[in-house]
């Protein structure tokens, strides 16, 4: 039976209705397909994020354990020490030694001696360099001979135990660690860092390089130049500890800082190969998160000497009150009580009370290193000469270091 006419308009115009809604249909399914690429896209960043990352993470963790070999490997010793994990007050004794410089080759006298105190309860820091050529009673020889002579001499004698051993019993203070580094890494070491900043204390050259007054970028070659200088400086030796404190302090600052992280394979190198010490990489850690507060407040010095001569051979000696001053300053930013000093350096003072004037500008020439026997009566005696005389030939008394 043949449709009406009109019924099958009908169907047509609704089939093409149907038709546009499922080309629009259609449509809407194409506009979620489109949108698939952008889903890729999000999908890929969102992996190379995760990529980043992990590589982030691999590289901070073979950061973390490359160091962490490198410096145990020179400590010997990986836990974290009970006095640091307790953020109580440290001594550290900071050794330079120049092995390999200028023709050395033996173990070598500790060319810098500076003893650093921290105290983060107090946020206090001190740092006090201690003359070379100071006279003190040598400790640490194997044989436990009596030794008077130049304090750099402990190192030569017995290494950085000796040194410790040795600065501890002139100022009466524990002294818990010791960072000994080699003149040699001086050069590395700074360049490592993408060199410090110092205050030129006035112009001078040395050693091909020039030095201008105010504050000065120093490279490896010039900081080497910078802390070797004497004789130039005005105030002797005693100008290049100070310079020498300012550089110490300077690669302290900077070698907490996170930027020289990305140099941390040429500093672990360097670390391992020209640094000895018996911190662990925790404990460099511990320091560097909780002790850093303490280099806001430094104080820096020296212990003062007077120019001498004895048995040929020049040599500093430190008055009593000397000794005495540095001593309190160091024990108090280690929270203890102040002590009379009573040692071996005081005694050998007290014994030339009469032999010299502590006010005399002048070099003594009459200051005597007597024998460990010698009772505490005044030095000018003919007998006791000739006691120390007798103990000298025997080798009991410099144990034959005067040279």
């Amino acid at each position: 039976m043949e449709q009406h006419p009109k019924r099958r308009e009908y169907q047509q115009q609704h089939h093409l209705r149907s038709s546009a809604s499922l080309s629009r249909n259609q449509a809407f399914a194409l506009a979620d397909g489109v949108k698939a690429p952008q889903n890729l896209v999000a999908r890929i960043i969102a992996l190379t994020a995760v990529l980043a990352v992990s590589f982030a993470v691999a590289w901070a963790a073979h950061l973390y354990f490359a160091i962490h070999s490198g410096i145990d490997q020179v400590s010997g010793h990986t836990a974290t020490s009970a006095r640091i994990a307790a953020k109580q007050p440290i001594s550290i004794l900071v050794l330079g030694v120049d092995q390999g410089i200028e023709g050395r080759h033996d173990r070598g006298n500790s060319d810098t001696m500076i003893l650093a105190t921290a105290n983060p309860g107090k946020n206090t820091a001190t740092m006090t360099s201690i003359p070379r050529d100071t006279l003190a009673d040598i400790k640490g020889d194997p044989g436990d001979k009596y030794y008077i002579f130049r304090i750099n001499s402990a190192y030569e004698l017995g290494g950085s135990q000796a040194a410790v051993k040795t600065v501890s019993s002139l100022l009466n203070v524990p002294v818990q660690y010791y960072v000994e580094v080699n003149m040699k890494a001086l050069k590395s070491l700074v360049n490592a860092l993408g060199g410090v900043d110092v205050q030129v204390p006035f112009d001078f050259s040395y050693d091909w390089c020039d030095f201008h007054k105010g504050k000065q970028h120093l490279n490896g070659r010039h900081a080497v130049a910078y802390v070797r200088m004497r004789k130039e400086d005005p105030r002797g030796d005693y100008g290049r500890q100070l310079r020498q404190r300012q550089v110490i302090e300077a690669i302290a600052k900077k070698a907490m800082s996170v930027n020289t992280l990305s140099n941390y394979r040429k500093l672990v190198t360097i670390f391992s190969k020209y640094v000895k010490t018996n911190l662990s990489f925790n404990d460099m850690i511990f320091l560097a998160l909780n002790y850093r507060g303490v280099m806001k407040n430094l104080k820096s010095g020296y212990i003062q000497g007077h120019d001498a001569w004895i048995d040929g051979s020049s040599i500093q000696v430190a008055p009593t009150s000397e000794l005495q001053k540095i001593s309190n300053m160091v024990r108090k930013n280690l929270n203890l009580e102040t002590e009379t000093l009573n040692n071996e350096e005081t005694r050998q003072n007290k014994l030339n009370e009469n032999n010299v004037n502590w006010d005399d500008p002048n070099a003594f020439t009459t200051y005597q290193v007597y024998d460990k026997s010698s009772s505490d009566t005044n030095g000018s005696s003919a007998d006791t000469n000739a006691e120390q005389s007798s103990s000298s030939s025997n080798g009991g008394l410099f144990g034959g270091l005067f040279k």
